[in-house]
C-alpha cells in the first residue's frame, strides 16, 4: 500500500492499482554525484513497468506514514547499498507520465540529492537494479536526445525540465 489522492484525500491503496487509475501519488527520487558525474540505474528486468530502462539513482513511492527522507535513505540502501550518504532536499516536483501497458505515474515527487565520497560503489540489488553507470549532464543528454526509449519517461522529464532545481549550477556544464 503507497499513499494515493482519492477523492482530494490521502488513502492507502495498491501500488499497481495506483498506477492503473493514475492516481496522483507521492514518491521520492535520489540523484547521487561523484566527481561531476550522476549515477544512473538499469531498471531490473523484473520490474512491472519500465523493465530495463534507465533512470535516476532511485526513485520510489513512501510506504503508509513513511517520511519522504526516511523513504529515500531506505531506498538508496535497499537498491544500491549506498546507505549513510548525507540526503539533502532539492525541492518538489509533479509529473505525469504514460509509463506503458496501460500504467501512469503521476507523482508529487520529493527530489534528494547526495554527493558520494571517492571511491565509494553502488553494491546493486539484482531484484531492483540490472546495471549501473556514472554519467555526466552533458553526456545523459546527449544519450537521451540519441536514444530517448532507453530512459524511464521521469528521467527524461527531470533532465529536461528540472536540471536547474536538482544540480544548480553544479553538473549543468
Amino acid at each position: 500500500m503507497i499513499p494515493a489522492f482519492v477523492d482530494g484525500r490521502l488513502e492507502p491503496v495498491e501500488k499497481l492499482e495506483v498506477h492503473r487509475r493514475g492516481l496522483r501519488h507521492p514518491a521520492i527520487s535520489v540523484f547521487v554525484t561523484r566527481d561531476g558525474a550522476i549515477l544512473l540505474q538499469q531498471r531490473a528486468l523484473t520490474k512491472y513497468h519500465t523493465p530495463g530502462l534507465w533512470a535516476n539513482t532511485c526513485c520510489t513511492h513512501p510506504h503508509w506514514g513513511e517520511t519522504a527522507a526516511d523513504c529515500a535513505a531506505r531506498r538508496l540502501d535497499e537498491e544500491l547499498g549506498l546507505g549513510g550518504l548525507a540526503l539533502r532536499p532539492a525541492g518538489v516536483v509533479e509529473y505525469r507520465a504514460d509509463v506503458a501497458g496501460g500504467l501512469t505515474e503521476h507523482e508529487v515527487v520529493d527530489i534528494f540529492t547526495a554527493e558520494a565520497p571517492a571511491g565509494v560503489e553502488p553494491l546493486a540489488n539484482p531484484d531492483e537494479v540490472s546495471a549501473t553507470a556514472w554519467m555526466t549532464l552533458p553526456e545523459l543528454r546527449r544519450q537521451i536526445a540519441i536514444r530517448p526509449e532507453r530512459f524511464t519517461p521521469w528521467l527524461r522529464i527531470y533532465v529536461a525540465e528540472h536540471s536547474q532545481l536538482i544540480f544548480g549550477e553544479s553538473l549543468l556544464n
